[in-house]
C-alpha cells in the first residue's frame, strides 16, 4: 500500500493520500513535461526560494528591473500572425514583468465562498501560499517581484519565480515558478508551479490570441497529458504521483486598455464559476520615472 509522508500535518497527509488513491503513478523521466520543484513539509512562500536554491546549488537574483516571466514571447511558439496581432504592451509585460505593479480584486460565487474559507483556514495561511482574499470587490495593491535562480556552475537561468504579496500586510498571495513546457502533443504551453508540502499544484495553460489583441491562457483540458490542473507529490517511498483535476479550470485574459493593462482570471469547478479576479496592471513608479527621464 502506498502512503503519503507521515511526519506532517494531518490535512496535508489526507489530501496527499487522496492524490495517491485517485491519481496515477508517473515517472519524472518519461513525463518531464509535468515534473517541477516540490515544497518541503516546512517552508513554502518565500522560504521555499532559499530552500530550492540550497538544494540545487543555485544563486538567487532579486529586485531586478526589466525581468519577465518569459525571456521572450517567442517561447510560446505562437504563429507569426498571432505574434503580429498580439498587443505590444502585453508582450512587454510578459518580457519585463518586474517593471509593473498590480491592483486586484476578487468576486466570489456565494456558493463556493465557504470552500475558500476552509482552504484558507486549513492550508493557505499556514503554508503561506495561495492566500486568496475572501472579501468581494476589495481592491488590494500587490508587491510584485520577479526572482531568478541561476545554476552556479553554468550561470544558466534555471527557474523564474513570480512572488506576489499584499502591499499593506506582506501576506503572500502567490509564490509560483513560471515557464513553458511541451506536452505529449508537442504543443507549447505556459506552466505555473505552486509549491506545496511534499508536492506542488501545477497549472498548464494553452496560449492563444483573441480578437481584441489580448493574450488568452486556458487550462481547459480533457485528459491526463492535456492542459489543466495537476496535483503532484512524493510519497513516503519517494514514488511520484499525479492527479489531473479535469473539473477545475482556470482562464486568464490580459489586454491593453488606454495606457495600462487589465487582466481577468476566472476559476471554475464543474463548469460553475468559483471566483473571478480582476487586475489593473501599470508601470511601477520607478519605471514611470525612468520613462519620463528618457523624454526630458
Amino acid at each position: 500500500m502506498n502512503l503519503a509522508y507521515t511526519m506532517q500535518k494531518f490535512q496535508d497527509w489526507f489530501t496527499q493520500q487522496w492524490v495517491i488513491f485517485t491519481g496515477r503513478n508517473f515517472s519524472p523521466n518519461e513525463d518531464n513535461w509535468l515534473i517541477g520543484p516540490f515544497g518541503e513539509v516546512n517552508g513554502i512562500g518565500e522560504e521555499f526560494i532559499n530552500q530550492l536554491a540550497e538544494k540545487e546549488n543555485l544563486s538567487v537574483e532579486r529586485n531586478s528591473i526589466s525581468k519577465g516571466l518569459l525571456t521572450s514571447i517567442n517561447q510560446l511558439n505562437l504563429s507569426k500572425n498571432e505574434i503580429n496581432s498580439l498587443s505590444k504592451k502585453v508582450i512587454e509585460f510578459y518580457e519585463k514583468t518586474s517593471n509593473y505593479e498590480l491592483v486586484f480584486d476578487v468576486k466570489w460565487n456565494p456558493f463556493f465562498k465557504p470552500f475558500g474559507f476552509v482552504v484558507n483556514r486549513l492550508f493557505s495561511k499556514r503554508i503561506n501560499q495561495l492566500n486568496i482574499p475572501l472579501q468581494n470587490n476589495n481592491q488590494e495593491k500587490l508587491n510584485s517581484e520577479i526572482i531568478q535562480l541561476f545554476d552556479k556552475n553554468t550561470n544558466e537561468l534555471k527557474y523564474t519565480i513570480w512572488l506576489r504579496k499584499v502591499e499593506n500586510t506582506g501576506q503572500v498571495i502567490y509564490s509560483g515558478i513560471y515557464g513553458t513546457c511541451k506536452l505529449p502533443s508537442n504543443q507549447t504551453f505556459i506552466k505555473a508551479i505552486f509549491p506545496l508540502p511534499k508536492g506542488n499544484a501545477t497549472v498548464i495553460m494553452k496560449p492563444s490570441v483573441g480578437k481584441n489583441r489580448e493574450l488568452i491562457l486556458d487550462s481547459s483540458g480533457k485528459n491526463f497529458g492535456d492542459a489543466g490542473f495537476y496535483f503532484l507529490l512524493n510519497d513516503s517511498k519517494n514514488n511520484y504521483w499525479a492527479k489531473f483535476v479535469r473539473s477545475f479550470t482556470d482562464q486568464l485574459s490580459i489586454r491593453e486598455k488606454d495606457d495600462y493593462l487589465i487582466a481577468t482570471q476566472t476559476l471554475k469547478l464543474w463548469n460553475l464559476k468559483v471566483s473571478e479576479f480582476n487586475y489593473k496592471i501599470n508601470y511601477t513608479q520607478q519605471q514611470l520615472h525612468a520613462i519620463l527621464q528618457k523624454h526630458v
